[in-house]
């Protein structure tokens, strides 16, 4: 027994060295997400706009969306602003907005200031619903299919390069185009 904890520092450093391995070289914005394939949780939350209005998963029918993680707290969510605007007004895409643990003031505020991209915004101040999505942090973005699917999840920032090489195939896939 002795002799087998002499061992034990070796043996601790191979299975550290073996897993931090299998790491290197993967890109951390293509994390796995047990939802792709799946629709979006069934959720009942209030519109961010206006407290006295529910909005649930009906929202992601009828057409391919993105749904986009955001909060004031997050600097990323401030990068990828402009380039979410950019994306709803000259390309026209529809993107439903998730206000993560977040104030209404504030997230109010920003979009007010900042200009609003959104077509639909859910307020999730506990973060329910970014539980429920596995949500790390934010930003993080989804591709939902018209059938309200689970299609593609970025994680980090959506700019134009992300929206060209990554989103865009997922959103042509989805809609038929593919």
């Amino acid at each position: 027994m002795r002799r087998f904890l002499l061992f034990l520092p070796l043996l601790i450093a191979l299975v550290l060295g073996v897993v931090l391995f299998a790491g290197i070289g993967k890109d951390p914005t293509k994390l796995e997400s047990a939802l792709i394939g799946k629709p979006v949780p069934e959720f009942a939350l209030q519109d961010l706009h206006d407290a006295n209005r529910q909005v649930d998963q009906s929202l992601f029918r009828g057409k391919v969306q993105l749904l986009n993680v955001w909060g004031t707290w997050c600097p990323a969510c401030r990068d990828e602003h402009d380039d979410l605007i950019w994306l709803a007004r000259e390309k026209g895409v529809s993107i439903v907005g998730l206000n993560y643990k977040d104030s209404r003031d504030d997230a109010l505020t920003w979009l007010n200031r900042l200009g609003d991209p959104y077509s639909a915004s859910i307020y999730d101040p506990k973060g329910t619903l970014g539980f429920d999505l596995g949500v790390y942090g934010a930003p993080e973005t989804f591709v939902i299919d018209a059938s309200g699917v689970v299609r593609y999840r970025h994680v980090g920032v959506v700019d134009k390069t992300v929206w060209n090489d990554v989103l865009l195939p997922v959103i042509n896939e989805a809609r038929g185009n593919g």
